[in-house]
């Protein structure tokens, strides 16, 4: 009797491991399907300026040259 319960409880135990293993696979499959790369976005915002100055929402005066250059021609 006693070889007869630890053999239940062995495969129980093998069940809920395979099960837990199931379900694990299971969400990630379903996660890599649902966030999956979708290609390119279907915006296009164009060139996006490096410079703040350059923003036409910016406070301050632009810079003579936009590189923080010095001299007349960026010299």
């Amino acid at each position: 009797m006693t070889q007869t319960k630890q053999k239940q409880s062995m495969v129980q135990t093998w069940f809920w491991i395979v099960s837990l293993i199931l379900l694990i696979v299971f969400v990630g499959v379903l996660t890599f399907s649902v966030v999956t790369d979708k290609g390119m976005p279907p915006w296009d915002y164009g060139t996006v300026k490096f410079l703040p100055s350059e923003s036409p929402y910016a406070t301050y005066q632009k810079l003579p040259f936009p590189q923080h250059i010095r001299g007349k021609g960026g010299n």
